[in-house]
C-alpha cells in the first residue's frame, strides 16, 4: 500500500485512506499493515491524531512530532477541527434543498456485540450529526448526503442513518442484508478537513472527493471557520 499525502509539513500530515485499511496495527499478525505504520516508514515519528473507521475512506490527520500530536489532540476534544463527509444512503433521505438537520440520538456499546454501538436513551452518550440530501436517485432509490459529525463517537455516521431509517450502502455493521450487497464496499468518505495549524495558527482546509459520488462536489462551497 502506497501513502498518500494531500499535505506534508515539519508538522503535520494529511493523508487519503483507502478503503479497507485499517488506520492503526490491530491484533493478531495478519492486521500489522496499517496506514500509521506505512506512513511511519516514510516519515519517521508520525503519530497519529484521530482514526477512521476500516471501512471508511479519506482524510486521515497525522503528526510529525508529540508537540502537534497534542495541540490537535486538543483541538479535536475542544471541537475546534471540521469534518465533513460524503455518503450514499438507501431511499429517499429529505429534499436537496440545501438545508442542514440534525440527528440528536444518544449512542452506548451494544456490550454483548462489541464492537458495534447502538442508540440508547438512557445509558448513551449525547450524539449530533448534521446532515443534508445533495441528490436523490430515483432509479436506484438511494440519496447522496453531506454530513458533519458534531460529537465524535465510534460509528457515530454509520449508526444514526442506520437508526433513521437509511443505512449507508455496503454496511456491513448496520445494513441488512440487501443493503450490504448494493455495494462492494461501505459508500462513506471523510471528505474534508478544516483546522487551525498547530504551530503557526494558519487557517488550513483540505478536500478529497470520494470516487463514488453522485454530483461533483462544489470544493469552494466548505470553508468552515476555525
Amino acid at each position: 500500500m502506497t501513502v498518500e499525502a494531500l499535505h506534508e509539513d515539519a508538522d503535520l500530515l494529511v493523508l487519503c485512506k483507502p478503503p479497507g485499511v485499517l488506520c492503526v496495527p490491530g491484533r493478531g499478525p495478519d492486521k500489522q499493515d496499517a496506514l500509521s505504520t506505512r506512513a511511519q516508514q516514510r516519515w519517521p515519528g508520525a503519530l497519529i491524531v484521530h482514526r477512521l473507521d476500516q471501512a471508511t475512506s479519506g482524510l486521515v490527520l497525522m503528526a510529525r512530532h508529540p508537540e502537534a500530536q497534542r495541540r490537535l489532540g486538543d483541538a479535536f476534544a475542544q471541537r475546534q477541527i471540521a469534518k465533513r463527509y460524503h455518503a450514499i444512503v438507501a431511499g429517499r433521505l429529505g429534499a436537496p434543498d440545501g438545508a442542514w438537520h440534525t440527528i440528536d440520538l444518544p449512542i452506548a456499546a451494544d456490550w454483548p456485540r462489541r464492537p458495534l454501538r447502538v442508540i440508547d436513551p438512557v445509558n448513551g452518550k449525547p450524539s449530533q450529526t448534521r446532515w443534508r440530501a445533495l441528490a436523490h436517485d430515483q432509479a436506484s432509490d438511494t440519496t447522496h448526503v453531506e454530513l458533519e459529525p458534531i460529537t465524535g463517537r465510534t460509528h457515530q455516521l454509520r449508526v444514526h442513518l442506520s437508526a433513521v431509517g437509511h443505512p449507508i450502502l455496503g454496511d456491513a455493521l448496520y445494513g441488512d442484508d440487501a443493503t450490504r450487497q448494493r455495494a462492494p464496499r461501505l459508500l462513506l468518505h471523510a471528505s474534508g478537513l478544516a483546522f487551525a495549524h498547530p504551530a503557526t495558527g494558519a487557517a488550513m482546509a483540505f478536500e478529497w472527493p470520494a470516487d463514488f459520488l453522485m454530483v461533483k462536489m462544489a470544493s469552494s462551497a466548505w470553508r468552515p471557520q476555525i
